[in-house]
């Protein structure tokens, strides 16, 4: 007996499509999360398990950061079952706001992830101005004594 199999096109497009997505890396296969650490920083911490940390190459051009790595692919004599890791040349860019000091950006990896902490410019940063009051009053108190002597009659001598 010939057991027949119903074709579902949709699966065919699926599996075609993932083939394609895992031969062509994307900002999705590379997660970051991007938060602001008080007034001093901003942290970007940037997922890249299975990567060579000598591949990390990272640039930053104007207001362009750009992040770079490569996984390579495991070279194991087997028949794959399922090959999901991607493998290849990942890129990820970030566009910079103005007030960063992009001359003093660190980074670091440690356990698959890559933290890159981007300090704000000194004159960037908020900060409270002193107001200082000046000897106005002062000078209005030595002028409005005198001025009071005039307007009372005192010192003129005269009585009413």
């Amino acid at each position: 007996m010939v057991k027949m199999t119903a074709l579902d096109p949709f699966r065919e497009i699926e599996r075609l499509l993932g083939m394609a997505m895992r031969q062509a890396p994307s900002a999705a296969a590379i997660p970051m999360d991007l938060y602001r650490s008080g007034d001093d920083a901003f942290v970007a911490k940037i997922d890249l398990p299975g990567v060579d940390p000598d591949s990390i190459d990272i640039d930053v051009d104007d207001r362009t950061l750009t992040v770079r790595a490569e996984r390579r692919p495991e070279e194991a004599e087997a028949q794959w079952l399922v090959r999901e890791r991607p493998a290849g040349i990942f890129a990820r860019q970030l566009t910079l706001g103005r007030g960063l000091a992009t001359d003093r950006i660190e980074a670091g990896y440690a356990d698959g992830v890559l933290t890159l902490t981007i300090p704000v410019a000194e004159e960037s940063k908020p900060r409270k101005i002193q107001v200082t009051a000046s000897d106005r009053t002062a000078a209005i108190e030595q002028g409005s004594s005198s001025g009071e002597q005039q307007a009372t009659g005192e010192g003129s001598g005269q009585r009413q």
